[in-house]
């Protein structure tokens, strides 16, 4: 389907785009105008680009986007097709990877994609677009609630809950980068010899056993998934400790308000950030963050890897590849 402004004669790119809320289905490939950069942004040629919880939570039409057509993502991997005015930090050419600004900077699941210049950085040496897509969101979101929320020190201990989804995964392979001392919880057998081999010094399968009683006392714990989860971790955090939670709860944050643990629990929204994307690039290309790729899928089918990650038997990341297009008709 082509979306109706694109009859214009004006260059044109591939992109995924819904014209309404609901399932995978609404998701489907349409030719859409060539975005031009402004001042202080590039245009990046995506090579690849990553899917997390939130573009399955917009596409649905349960979280900030409201206006439609829409084309989702916020992970990019890719190489600067032009810059706007004042960019000094990147050049045509240079390969770079990072995440738009969540959530209205939206739209990396396109074959070309405008955005800040500083919410990029160079691409990891030694790391392919693919494996560069899968960061982005994912370690940021690690890297600010580990790092700059809880400033997790060497020696603390650490409880990662979904320790091998996208966040988990490198939230364990940062906080042990600090020297900390690392629980992941996982739901299920199979997972637990995948999170040791991430570097954790304990994996809990929450299936069989309560990470509660077996844990012991923690400085730090991060939440994904609320709910019984998120009382429970409380009552194993120390008095001085940080829980950094993904998921806001507003009944939850009043009732801990109540019980005094109000100054210990945070909630966290990715924001892109320059200094941080090269801290996880820095991480990356050290073999110290090794994204997980659980599936890729052509960007024409980006409805079946949104069935498959709302699956919940998903181990790590799920990536768009996007080819590198032949007959660019770049402004």
């Amino acid at each position: 389907m082509n979306d109706s402004s694109t009859n214009t004669g004006a260059p044109t790119m591939r992109a995924v785009r819904q014209h309404e809320f609901g399932g995978p289905e609404v998701l489907e490939e349409a030719t859409v105008p060539l975005p031009v950069p402004d001042v202080g942004e590039i245009r990046i040629a995506v090579r690849a680009a990553g899917i997390n919880p939130t573009d399955c939570q917009h596409r649905a039409g349960g979280l900030f986007l409201k206006d439609l057509p829409l084309t989702l993502g916020w992970d990019v991997s890719g190489v600067v097709e032009s810059v706007g005015l004042g960019v000094t930090i990147f050049r045509p050419g240079d390969e770079v990877f990072g995440m738009l600004p969540y959530p209205y900077g939206v739209g990396a699941h396109a074959e070309y994609v405008v955005g800040p210049a500083r919410s990029f950085a160079p691409k990891p040496v030694g790391l392919d677009h693919v494996r560069a897509a899968a960061l982005p969101l994912a370690a940021l979101t690690a890297y600010q609630a580990v790092v700059d929320t809880a400033g997790l020190r060497p020696g603390q201990r650490a409880l990662i809950h979904a320790a091998s989804g996208g966040v988990g995964h490198l939230a364990v392979q940062i906080a042990k980068a600090r020297g900390a001392h690392v629980i992941g919880t996982v739901l299920g057998e199979d997972r637990q010899e995948f999170v040791r081999g991430l570097g954790a010094d304990e994996v809990i399968d929450n299936a069989t056993t309560d990470f509660a009683e077996t844990a012991g006392e923690v400085d730090f714990v991060l939440d994904t998934l609320s709910g019984d989860i998120r009382s429970r971790s409380l009552s194993i955090l120390r008095p001085d400790g940080t829980m950094v939670t993904t998921v806001p709860d507003a009944a939850a944050d009043e009732a801990e308000r109540e019980a005094g643990h109000g100054g210990r629990v945070r909630t966290i929204g990715v924001q892109a950030d320059h200094a941080g994307i090269k801290a996880i690039a820095a991480l990356a290309a050290s073999g110290a963050l090794r994204p997980q790729i659980h599936a890729t899928f052509p960007l024409a089918r980006a409805a079946e890897a949104h069935t498959m990650l709302e699956s919940g038997r998903v181990t790590g990341k799920i990536v768009l590849v996007v080819e590198e297009r032949q007959d660019r008709n770049a402004d």
